[in-house]
């Protein structure tokens, strides 16, 4: 199977399944395509063939409704624990058989999506550069005399060759964005707690997140919408509102660092790259406006320079004191080094940042998005082997204060620097922009039009985004009667309801008959577990209409949260649990309209 036959985004690869591509070819092709590569520095473990193809047999006919992520590869950094699979964290010495998956993993394999490998890292996931390992390094996807980027290094590598659609990483202070940075992908760090941490060895676990590399952000953001929602196994989740990818406004206000803040330490093909990327934004309307990054840094110099770095020691202290020689030396260096720290350290530490998080808020509301360099530099493994530490803390100038001031981010590929490495930028913002920032990044990406990771492959159209709600109307997501063409559609109608596309929930519902009517009306219930996708169809209205209309709703129906396929949120009608006791689980019809065309 030519490498030229199998596509890699989830469209192209889903339309390719609908017109007969078998996923067991797919899964031999990716196993096949691993050993060509010759790079045994990008996983730690890959599953066995047999394995994969059982697999895929499993997942039945293809149904990318039930399973959003039906036959999509993926690949997994090995400090996040699989099933069936030894999670390292680079440090063999360290390694454990987990008895299940992380939450995250567990999402993403319920939702179709096929585990390829565990990738490699940087040990403990302490490192920008990706080559603090015991294994062989990664060789960087578009350059080979550069580091790969780390600490999620072999994730970054294996989506940036196409042996994977997407690959998970994790982001603590940049593994998530600088080697997306340097692979010439995309990388998706959400905000902290969104997608739950259970499963993943610690880094610091305040501040630790599951991100995601693709080669297009639509890919990116399908795989965290499926992986997003509250898991009362960790104690940090913090749901958000997910929302939905949508039209970049029209004239964006972008916020970027003062001529003075922009630190390149004389990589001159870095700065060009950055202009070119600013050349890129202005095309799409956007206007600018200088942010003084004092606060950033300073919050940035917290991380390794201050108290946080006690949090690295005490996520692994038992394994350091008992274990020093299997550890990287530079590893060891810098987890090492929190011992000098107090608890006075770490709560002065404390009030600085609450200080820092409100000093950076104003600017941060008066932007859409703050865009920064993605990697100010970038260093050679030479390099590397002549100074093991600048460049690393060099290459964390402008993601190192992303989490601890609780911010979102993307880093996005952008026009390539002169010397034909990748370049590109990121995307910041407060908490819950999430979907804001993706949806710029995905037009600037379209806008740079640069080819696909290291394949070679030019960038697609990008995909139509389903149509929103108007200025000054609310969504509403109906599943019965008020669904077009049935009995009290007419209601919406007259409050000046306008139909916006059809739609299913994400597969964790279940759907009743409700007793009594007429009219007849069923009832939708969220269900933790043997969930179905329903199909509703979303409205909007006027933002009066909708107060009015949601005063009228009986019990035990309501108005709550409701999650759809594509990822996105919006209020819609769910049913209280006392609601369907005599009601029929219809569930198996696959919505209201299927099951009154059975009665009838």
């Amino acid at each position: 199977m030519a490498q030229s036959s199998i596509p890699l985004g989830i469209r192209a690869l889903h339309d390719a399944y609908a017109g007969g591509l078998s996923p067991v070819g797919v899964v031999d092709h990716i196993l096949d395509a691993i050993t060509a590569a010759g790079d045994p520095g990008i996983f730690i473990s890959v599953a066995e063939r047999g394995d994969l193809r059982a697999a895929a047999r499993l997942l039945g006919p293809f149904d990318p409704v039930r399973q959003p992520l039906w036959g999509i590869p993926f690949a997994v950094k090995d400090n996040i624990d699989v099933a069936g699979f030894a999670t390292t964290a680079a440090a063999p010495a360290f390694a454990y058989q987990p008895k299940g998956g992380a939450h995250a993993v567990e999402r993403l394999i319920a939702a179709g999506a096929l585990m390829i490998g565990k990738t490699n890292l940087d040990q403990f996931a302490a490192g920008l550069v990706g080559v603090r390992t015991p294994y062989p390094v990664p060789r960087n996807a578009i350059d080979p005399t550069i580091v790969p980027g780390g600490s999620s290094s072999g994730s970054a590598v294996a989506v940036s060759r196409g042996l994977v659609t997407f690959a998970l990483g994790t982001d603590t202070a940049g593994s998530g964005r600088i080697p997306a940075g340097l692979n010439n992908i995309v990388g998706l760090k959400p905000s902290v707690g969104a997608i739950s941490s259970h499963g993943v060895v610690p880094a610091c676990r305040t501040l630790d997140c599951i991100s995601v590399f693709s080669l297009v952000v639509d890919d990116a953001w399908r795989a965290y919408s499926v992986m997003a929602g509250a898991d009362p196994s960790d104690p940090f989740s913090r749901p958000i509102a997910l929302g939905a990818l949508r039209p970049a406004p029209a004239h964006p206000v972008i916020g970027i660092p003062r001529p003075e803040d922009l630190r390149f330490f004389g990589d001159e093909a870095a700065a060009a790259a950055w202009s070119k990327s600013m050349h890129v934004l202005a095309r799409l309307g956007a206007r600018f406006t200088e942010i003084d990054m004092t606060p950033f840094f300073e919050t940035a110099a917290l991380l390794y320079e201050g108290p946080w770095i006690a949090e690295r020691l005490a996520a692994i202290r038992d394994f350091v004191d008992g274990h020093a020689a299997d550890i990287h030396p530079v590893t060891l260096e810098i987890i090492s080094s929190a011992r000098k720290y107090s608890a006075v350290d770490t709560f002065q530490g404390l009030y600085r940042l609450a200080a820092l998080k409100q000093a950076v808020a104003p600017a941060l509301r008066a932007v859409e998005a703050l865009a920064v360099p993605t990697a100010p530099l970038t260093p050679t493994l030479q390099d590397l082997r002549t100074d093991p530490i600048t460049p690393n803390a060099r290459l964390g100038t402008y993601t190192n204060f992303v989490n601890l001031l609780d911010m979102c981010g993307i880093s996005v590929p952008g026009p390539f620097r002169s010397d034909g490495r990748a370049a590109g930028i990121t995307l910041l913002g407060a908490r819950g922009r999430d979907a804001a920032l993706a949806s710029l990044a995905r037009m600037f990406h379209a806008e740079a039009s640069v080819s696909l990771g290291a394949t070679g492959r030019p960038m697609p159209a990008p995909e139509v985004l389903p149509p929103s709600a108007p200025e000054g109307y609310e969504t509403l997501v109906v599943v019965g009667a008020h669904m077009s063409s049935m009995p009290l559609n007419g209601e919406l109608q007259a409050l000046g309801g306008l139909f916006l596309r059809a739609a299913h929930t994400m597969p964790c519902y279940r759907l009743y008959a409700l007793p009594g009517g007429p009219p007849a009306r069923p009832g939708l219930v969220r269900v933790a577990s043997e969930g179905c996708a329903i199909a509703t169809e979303v409205w909007a209205l006027p933002t009066a209409g909708f107060g009015r209309f949601v005063a009228t709703i009986p019990s035990p129906l309501g108005i709550g949260t409701i999650r759809l396929a594509d990822g996105s949120e919006a209020k819609g009608f769910l049913c209280e649990a006392e609601g369907i006791k005599g009601g029929r689980d219809i569930s198996g019809f696959g919505g209201w309209r299927a099951f009154v065309a059975s009665k009838t």
